[in-house]
Order: structure tokens, then sequence, then C-alpha cells
């Protein structure tokens, strides 16, 4: 699974002109399901972004987490993360995951944040998404469960 996070001061996802999912501060979460991922990718990156050190405290450093500053999380699918431009100039997405696995991976990701007792919206899975957000810091890492980067 690689995922992208921002930090973000508010985040929404809007299909069409309804919006679906929308949070204050906190994280913004792109995920990209491969097509080997399992149980054990989707609590590797659970924790790892809930446990991320990236709001600042007092002195203004990174030392707080998602669940310290109480912020929500905007989990939003995106299978380009496994889009493969190496060679020519179409990426390939032949390690993403086929679109009835990845919807049940990432239903159980998403299950697995709210289950940690944060704040969860969501986008919607397979739809053209509109995805506005206010980046703050700008603050943006890239996570992948088989510690690739």
């Amino acid at each position: 699974m690689r995922v992208v996070v921002q930090r973000v001061r508010e985040a929404r996802v809007m299909v069409g002109e309804e919006m679906v999912g929308n949070i204050e501060q906190g994280l913004l979460v792109f995920a990209g399901i491969g097509k080997n991922d399992t149980q054990s990718d989707i609590d590797y990156i659970v924790n790892k972004v809930i446990g991320l050190r990236i709001f600042p405290d007092d002195d203004g450093k990174f030392n707080l987490s998602l669940k310290e500053i109480e912020g929500g999380i905007l989990v939003v699918s995106q299978f380009t993360l496994w889009g493969d431009c190496r060679k020519g100039r179409r990426p390939s997405f032949a390690k993403a995951a086929p679109v009835s696995e990845a919807e049940e991976i990432y239903g159980k990701l998403v299950e697995r944040f709210k289950s940690e007792g944060l704040k969860v919206a969501t986008g919607q899975f397979q739809a053209m998404m509109d995805v506005h957000l206010i980046n703050d810091g700008p603050v943006t890492l890239l996570l992948d469960s088989e510690k690739l980067f």
C-alpha cells in the first residue's frame, strides 16, 4: 500500500456538486492499494500515519501526532499512486489491485482508522473527485507498506 499524507488546515472532497467528505485540521491521506496488500499492510499504514509526529508543539517543533491534536483524517482512494512511469510516457498500473479487491481493502483501511477513535471522512471509491485542501506547511510525506521509500 502506498499513501501520500498531507497535513492540512482543512480538506474536502466533491463529487459533482455534492460534498462527500470533509475535515478541518488534520491529515489528508491519498491511498493506493496494491495487488498484494493484506491486513498487515493496512495495520502498518494506519499505525504509521496516526503515530507521525508532524504537528507543531508550543515551540513550533514537529512533536505532536494526529491523536494529540484531535484532528480529522480524510481518506481518498487513488490507484494512480501505483502508476509506473519508468518506461514510455503512459503509466502502467499493472501493480495496482483490481477494482473489487482494492475497494475491499480500502474499506478495511477506513474502518481501521475509525477503530482508532479518529474523526474519519472519505472520498467516494472509483468516482471522479475534486479534492480541495489547504496544505499546512506545506507538509507532505510518502509512505509505502513495503518500505520501498
